[in-house]
């Protein structure tokens, strides 16, 4: 009986030899994994504009430097444990340790310290709103929880206000004051490089550019509370001609054009229920939500929570306390399903 177990321990132990995975084959699974962080919508890696660049150069230098350093470290540890041990005096002992002291304890900081300044003060000189000769787009964003809005207020006209999205141009600096409502928030465009915290009752500034058109992906950089993972927001970057364009089309005047196609009963359940918190440029002034006079028009509704789709606004308001918890929208148990219906296909309409 014995020596059948010790069969079948010796045949497991066989198998489990027999299935073991080769390093090399781990390494050539896990090496896709870790690239997978140097490009995509929310890589530093992977710039889009000038300061990003300079700041993913930093980045480089710093990884490198840390290499060099990782390797000399383990390279002297091993060296230590393996040479021969040799008898020295208490005058070389002392003249070794002084070596160390100064080499690794003064020089190797010092050196590296000014390295690290000499590629970094450049590139946070770039990201200050320095006077420039032509003033640049000012885009106002205000981190509410868990929300954002975001200004214009050099638009001509009236400020321009949206919310959940930023659109900038291209090829341009764009000067970026940012808030927070509530708590402590931090806006992060990672692929322009701006990571920039936002304090309630003060104003911090960051200058950004994007090279070219495209869309970006933003997200908070600091937790706010439990919806803090659905504070994303969806940064488009347009040509000159096309930005001003889009904030023209959001004048308050052509705003009321697109409100005129209500009925009757779906403005008066918007007014009675809606209007107090919610903006719509020329029917409300509510600001204690997102501003939706252009929500037809955004990529992404509750801060990144649904894709704008036919029906998604009516699937929102039935259900955005499961769709995200802790929001500071009151249920609408009030209003049957037909009138939710109704208030979002309206509110779909709202593409300027």
């Amino acid at each position: 009986m014995s020596e059948r177990k010790e069969r079948c321990t010796a045949s497991c132990i066989q198998r489990a030899g027999a299935r073991q995975v080769n390093p090399a084959t781990l390494l050539a699974l896990a090496a896709p994994l870790a690239l997978m962080g140097c490009a995509g919508d929310k890589s530093i890696l992977d710039p889009a504009g000038q300061v990003a660049r300079e700041v993913a150069l930093i980045w480089w230098v710093m990884l490198s430097f840390a290499t060099v350093v990782f390797v000399s470290v383990v390279s002297l540890w091993l060296y230590a444990l393996l040479r021969k041990h040799r008898e020295h005096t208490p005058t070389q002992e002392r003249r070794i340790v002084r070596y160390w002291i100064v080499g690794g304890g003064l020089l190797l900081p010092g050196l590296t310290i000014c390295a690290l300044l000499a590629f970094g003060v450049p590139t946070g000189k770039r990201v200050l709103p320095v006077p420039l000769d032509n003033a640049p787009v000012v885009i106002e964003v205000v981190g509410h929880q868990w929300w954002w809005e975001v200004r214009y207020p050099n638009a001509e006209g009236e400020a321009v206000v949206t919310a959940n999205q930023i659109v900038m141009p291209a090829g341009e600096p764009v000067d970026f004051h940012v808030t927070a409502a509530d708590v402590i928030h931090s806006f992060w465009i990672p692929r322009l490089g701006g990571k920039i915290d936002m304090l309630p009752g003060r104003t911090n500034r960051i200058r950004l550019d994007a090279d070219a058109p495209g869309r970006l992906l933003a997200q908070s950089a600091e937790f706010s509370g439990v919806g803090y993972a659905h504070m994303t927001f969806p940064v488009e970057v347009l040509p000159r001609e096309e930005f001003d364009a889009w904030l023209a089309a959001r004048q308050p005047e052509a705003i009321e054009a697109l409100t005129a196609t209500a009925d009757a009963a779906t403005l008066a359940s918007f007014e009675e229920s809606c209007a107090r918190c919610h903006r719509v440029a020329g029917l409300s002034t509510g600001d204690t939500g997102p501003d939706l006079s252009d929500i037809g028009a955004r990529a992404t509704l509750g801060g990144g929570v649904l894709t704008m789709e036919e029906g998604a606004i009516a699937h929102w308001l039935e259900h955005h306390q499961t769709l995200k918890p802790g929001n500071k929208m009151p249920p609408h148990d009030d209003m049957d399903a037909a009138t939710l219906e109704a208030l979002g296909s309206w509110l779909e309409t709202l593409t300027p």
